[in-house]
Formats: C-alpha cells, sequence, structure tokens
C-alpha cells in the first residue's frame, strides 16, 4: 500500500478536485446502458440530485453510485475527500466489473 502525504484541507482547490474528478470520470469511461447514459447527463448538467436518486434505486450500479457521490464534491467541504475517495472506490469497481464481463466472454468464445 502507497502512502503519501495528503494536502492539508486548506490547499483544496476547485482546480484540484476537478482533476479528481476527471480522472474519476476516465474511469468510468463512454456510457453503453441507457440508465448510465442518464447519468452521465445529469452530472454534466450539473443535476446532482438526479445523480443522487439514480444511485438510491440502482444500488448495485457502480457507475451510478459513483456519480452520486461525484457532485458533492465540488462543495469543497471538510468531506470532499472522503466523497473522491468513495465515487473512486465505486468507478474501480465498475471498472472491475466491465473488464470480468469481458474477459468472461472471450473466454466463452475461445472455448465455444
Amino acid at each position: 500500500m502507497q502512502s503519501s502525504t495528503a494536502p492539508s484541507p486548506a490547499t483544496l482547490t476547485s482546480e484540484r478536485v476537478q482533476l479528481a474528478v476527471d480522472a474519476i470520470l476516465s474511469t468510468l469511461g463512454e456510457p453503453v446502458t441507457a440508465l448510465h447514459r442518464e447519468a452521465l447527463d445529469a452530472f454534466q448538467r450539473e443535476d446532482y440530485q438526479t445523480n443522487k436518486r439514480l444511485a438510491a434505486t440502482n444500488l448495485g450500479d457502480f457507475y451510478c453510485k459513483s456519480l452520486g457521490y461525484l457532485g458533492s464534491a465540488f462543495k469543497l467541504t471538510p468531506n470532499t475527500d472522503t466523497i473522491l475517495a468513495e465515487s473512486a472506490r465505486a468507478a474501480a469497481d465498475f471498472a472491475r466489473e466491465r473488464i470480468l464481463a469481458e474477459l468472461g466472454g472471450a473466454i466463452a468464445e475461445a472455448l465455444g
């Protein structure tokens, strides 16, 4: 496990948060389902309440969960680090599920 010195809360800026948000969005990638398109569209419109509702009503969906957290990161509160961490974990879980499905499909095709 890596350890690093985190910036103090006083150095947290909108620009730094945006860089973190961009990294999380990159991990999520382009949406491939209607639900994920709806979630990303709401996020891009800054309709973060819709993202929270989609996350609350699709509890097993890591894409929605990640975006459900992510809109709150822009508020720059003492919870911003935690919000980014939870959003990042959900994005990583989504990426893991996507890769496992792709690998499973490739193996199924290979094995006929």
